[in-house]
């Protein structure tokens, strides 16, 4: 299936809202990086669903749409984990190190996407308003 940076970074979203990652954030990154077209920011409350939410989203956007990351980058302790899918990259990160890092203050001039919007966007990806 062919579907544009945005509405992939929306789905992407969805997927890790439906298995409970907090504080999801997507910024559109194109006018101000050459990097990306959008990150997607959430925190997992634990070590384990920090991995848990990294799966997830490896999973459904094999099964989906036949996309594998790039790359993947994660620390030793797995608090910090990082899906480059080109256009998209994800970032699932522990509440300490949400914090640390500090992405949308780094980011802060780039258009951060409304919820209200993503959720339209990917409705039809989640698995609870179907």
């Amino acid at each position: 299936m062919e579907t544009d940076s945005h509405k992939f970074a929306c789905v992407v979203a969805q997927f890790l809202d439906d298995k409970l990652a907090k504080n999801i954030t997507i910024l559109n990154i194109s006018n101000v990086s050459s990097l990306a077209d959008y990150f997607v920011i959430v925190t997992g409350d634990s070590t384990p669903q920090v991995k848990a939410l990294m799966e997830t989203v490896k999973d459904k956007v094999k099964t989906e749409f036949s996309r594998l990351p790039i790359r993947q980058e994660n620390d030793a302790k797995n608090r910090w984990n990082l899906l480059d899918y080109g256009d998209v990259v994800v970032h699932i990160l522990h509440k300490e190190e949400r914090d640390t890092y500090a992405i949308e203050k780094f980011w802060s001039h780039a258009y951060c996407v409304q919820e209200s919007e993503w959720r339209e966007v990917a409705k039809e990806f989640s698995e609870y308003n179907n």
